[in-house]
């Protein structure tokens, strides 16, 4: 009998082991003809997310973003505990005990399987779903389900369990193109993932399973029965109390796609960014996790991109109105549900509200927008929209709203800072705004249009249109190194000028059509006179004169050599204006100007990092005179430009910079100190008087007009920052009457600088060695006699003194001044 029973459990025992036996040597020969399949460990260990490339401001500000798949990657001690245990009772809360396979679940899925028929997956655990959605195809076969098997024993070999949990939360697809927890908080609230509440958590953790169908975006129904589970696993757990669970059961389930959090309106930059970088990376560059840190500030990009549209709507308004963007027809008693319809074909520009108007009163309408409601435009915000008239003027005062406005009308509104709202229309000019660093060349602000996503073409660099009247100090500072001083006497006076590289004869006018006669050169800078300017190219050459303003950055294909180069009919971008300007706002260097500050990897690794030179007045020797030409004017075209870096007894033993740091001096301190004077005499009392509402005597610029009014500037500076304005048309027409750069473009420069300059202390100017102040006479620019009632102070180089004015000394008589008309000089 105990022989009997001993036989079958040996049986028994021996067909266990058996099949214990067949089932590992199975499992070996499997491992063996899948391991070729299987990903190696390097893989493994340096699983690379797809994260898009951000773009930053210098102040750590989000400017864009740019990817197809948004990921914000989270460590594992950044995700809030709470997300963890919701994710853990949702999918897999016996992650922390299993070794990566949950075998009787496994066994359950395939039982399962073998009474359905069904191949729907099943018995994942986290890092089984990890390793299906890191390296395996959907294909759903057991060929597929040993690979992702075995694939999952090697990652928990490989990796810690907080390794695979944060690479799960940070991998996995959670819907609406949205790759981890971190983008899902964002795209689906607005929210960094610490900001969430309970509700909101749940949702997220809800959506692993099924995250096309499951989000609350696609389908809020079934993202609220998903949350219910999730909270009820969270309870069962113990994960949160009863109140809490009965709390957000009860939470209503409300979201909409967010765009990445952007913190900078800054499009136009980031557009350079992305431009660049893929120049340099490739496809890779949207992919791989890179952040770029810009130059820019956010505060000054702010008040850049309100300058620029405030001085655009306030040119546009000048021009009167050309009526409303669109016009629907209202059913009786619309409300807003179908005033809402009526806005959907119409787009936010800039910052400005398409509205539809739904009433109008004797002076007063009201207006409903998306975004603000119900809107009242006052009779001052509606009164400015006189008839526009072919000669850019505009119609008669208008008396009532209704000749203004209809129910039904699509209009633009915008909210004034008393918090008024006014109509407004997308302006049809263009302009551009760019501010850089002197000191080093960096873009603080960049604006190249009114609204990037009405037209991405970037009027700051790609615009290349004629500078006008903003381009004389570049010939004037050529002049002052050929030996003219401020106190120059050049005949403002009609010409006739017979040049082979121009057709025909020209001549040139003032903006004014008036002529002063002799003035001094200072003068003629301050009051922007057209024919002193060209007196003074004809008497330096255009060879020379080309020669000496490429100095300032200007390539040489976009200078014609001719007299016109004088009334500034150079192709010159708004940033170049600006890059050139800021040769006289630091003191004679040229500094190039840049944008990417910093590219950082994925893992914080610094890839590249902006090498710019800087200006530093107190690391170069004074320029020495190179020659004398005719007359004893001094030459600097050609004089050497020598660093004293290798000079150990200068500055105390101590050097500042290395000489590869040093931005290179293309003007000597005394040219850049008096032209940059002279400059300022026309924000104190010249074409740029208006600016002096800054109350600020540390600003020097110049106004540009280019003929027919068709560019309108204004290039400004301290030492500390450059700003350049233009207004005009991409399709080049007239402004319009009045229309110059005093009036159009310089208020934009205003705006900006108001803000810019906030709360910044005035940095005066130290005269550099070499310069002499003396008398002069007003009318003559020679040395006053004493008692000279006309006598004024004037700033000279030192070897070019005034002389002493005779005592028989006058000015010429009309009749002599008549026979001068024709000169050049």
């Amino acid at each position: 009998m105990r022989r009997y029973l001993k036989s079958p459990l040996r049986l028994i025992i021996a067909g266990v082991l058996g099949a214990t036996g067949a089932a590992v040597l199975g499992l070996a020969g499997a491992y063996q003809y899948l391991r070729p399949a299987l990903p190696d460990v390097s893989a493994i260990k340096d699983i690379r997310l797809q994260v898009p490339l951000r773009v930053f401001s210098r102040d750590g500000r989000l400017i864009a973003q740019f990817g197809e798949q948004r990921r914000i990657p989270l460590s594992f001690e950044a995700i809030p505990h709470q997300m963890i245990n919701a994710v853990l009772a949702a999918e897999d809360d016996n992650f922390f005990q299993h070794g990566g396979v949950d075998y009787p679940g496994l066994a359950r899925a395939v039982i399962r399987h073998l009474l359905s028929g069904n191949k729907s997956e099943g018995g994942s655990t986290i890092t089984m779903q990890l390793a299906r959605g890191v390296f395996l195809s959907p294909e759903k076969s057991y060929r597929r389900k040993m690979v992702e098997i075995f694939t999952t024993l090697r990652i928990e070999q490989e990796l810690s369990k907080q390794e695979i949990l944060a690479l799960y939360m940070n991998k996995m697809f959670l819907g609406q193109r949205a790759y981890g927890i971190g983008a899902a908080a964002e795209v689906y609230y607005g929210k960094s993932v610490d900001q969430l509440t309970l509700p909101e958590i749940a949702i997220i953790a809800g959506t692993f399973r099924l995250p096309s169908r499951d989000n609350p975006v696609a389908n809020a129904e079934f993202a609220r029965q998903r949350r219910a589970y999730v909270l009820r696993r969270m309870h069962e757990k113990e994960f949160i109390t009863q109140a809490e669970y009965e709390a957000a059961l009860k939470s209503p389930v409300e979201s909409k796609l967010h765009g990445p959090a952007v913190e900078v309106e800054a499009p136009y930059i980031a557009e350079m960014v992305r431009a660049d970088l893929f120049n340099r990376l490739g496809a890779d560059a949207y992919t791989a996790g890179y952040e770029v840190i810009t130059t820019v500030d956010s505060r000054l990009q702010h008040a850049a991109v309100k300058a620029l549209r405030g001085a655009l709507l306030e040119y546009d308004q000048r021009h009167g109105y050309r009526g409303p963007a669109g016009r629907v027809t209202l059913p009786s008693g619309a409300r807003e549900k179908e005033w809402s319809q009526a806005l959907e074909e119409y787009a936010v520009r800039g910052s400005l509200e398409p509205a539809v108007v739904i009433s109008t009163e004797e002076k007063s309408a009201v207006a409903y927008s998306r975004g603000s409601g119900r809107v009242n435009l006052g009779w001052t915000g509606l009164s400015w929209a006189r008839s526009p008239l072919p000669d850019g003027s505009v119609g008669p005062q208008l008396q009532r709203a209704a000749d203004v406005v209809a129910v039904g009308d699509i209009i633009y509104i915008a909210q004034e800072v008393s918090g008024n709202w006014r109509m407004v229309q997308v302006p049809e000019a263009q302009g551009a705004f760019v501010a850089l660093d002197p000191q080093d060349g960096g873009i603080a602000a960049l604006t190249g249009g009114f609204d990037y996503f009405a037209s991405n073409y970037n009027r700051a660099v790609q615009a290349k249109r004629q500078p006008g009247s903003s381009f004389k100090p570049f010939l004037y500072s050529a002049a002052l190194d050929q030996g003219f001083t401020p106190a120059s006497i050049v005949n403002d006076a009609p010409l006739v000028i017979e040049d082979p590289t121009l057709e025909g004869s020209w001549r040139p006018q003032n903006n004014t059509r008036e002529f002063r006669g002799p003035m001094r050169l200072r003068e003629a800078l301050v009051r922007s006179r057209n024919l002193v300017s060209i007196r003074v190219m004809n008497a330096l050459g255009p060879a020379y004169a080309t020669q000496f303003i490429e100095r300032f950055g200007f390539p040489e294909n976009t200078l014609p050599r001719n007299l016109s180069l004088a009334l500034g009919t150079a192709q010159v971008s708004p940033l170049e204006m600006a890059s050139a300007y800021s040769v006289f706002a630091n003191g004679g260097f040229r500094v190039e100007p840049y944008f990417i500050q910093r590219i950082v990897d994925s893992n914080g690794k610094i890839e590249f990092e902006a090498q710019p030179k800087f200006a530093c007045v107190d690391c170069v020797q004074p320029t020495p005179p190179a020659g004398e030409t005719e007359g004893g004017v001094t030459n600097l075209i050609d004089a050497p430009i020598t660093t004293a870096t290798n000079d150990e007894t200068r500055w105390g033993g101590r050097t500042y910079l290395q000489e590869k740091s040093l931005a290179p001096q293309v003007l000597s301190p005394q040219n850049d100190y008096l032209i940059t004077d002279m400059m300022a005499d026309v924000v104190k009392r010249g074409t740029a008087v208006r600016a002096l509402q800054l109350k600020r005597s540390d600003l020097a610029g110049k106004t540009g007009t280019t003929n027919d009014r068709r560019d309108a500037w204004f290039c400004g500076f301290n030492s500390s920052l450059v700003g350049t304005a233009w207004v005009g048309f991409d399709q080049e027409r007239s402004l319009g009457p009045g229309e110059e750069g005093s009036r159009t473009a310089l208020p934009m420069w205003i705006y900006f600088m108001a803000e810019a300059l906030k709360g910044v202390p005035e940095q005066k100017r130290t005269p550099p060695p070499g310069l002499v102040s003396m008398r002069i006479s007003a009318d003559t620019g020679l040395a006053a006699r004493p008692g000279d009632p006309s006598a004024i102070f004037e700033t000279f180089m030192a070897g070019h003194l005034p002389p002493q004015a005779e005592v028989d000394s006058a000015l010429p008589g009309d009749d002599e001044e008549e026979k001068k008309d024709d000169s050049l000089f």
